[in-house]
């Protein structure tokens, strides 16, 4: 399954009611503000890695990266102009 932004939001809004914790709560003990759990919880695309690692952290929930099965060598994917 593809992880997305809005994935997690409805992940970090499911554990915490589960938790009993307010958005205020969760902002509090996460050292992240209010309005960033709201938009984290909405599935804002553009939210901060580290501060979305720091929450789901507080929550419990864990992260596993698991890079693909190569059977080769694999070469980076070529940059498109401008960025």
């Amino acid at each position: 399954m593809k992880s997305t932004p809005k994935l997690i939001g409805e992940l970090v809004r499911s554990v915490r009611k589960q938790m009993g914790a307010t958005q205020k709560d969760l902002a509090m003990t996460s050292g992240t503000g209010l309005r960033f759990i709201i938009e984290l919880e909405q599935g804002k695309p553009t939210s901060q890695v580290g501060k979305v690692l720091t929450v789901l952290n507080t929550l419990g929930v864990t992260v596993n990266l698991t890079p693909p099965v190569l059977t080769q060598k694999a070469t980076p994917p070529k940059q498109r102009k401008g960025n």
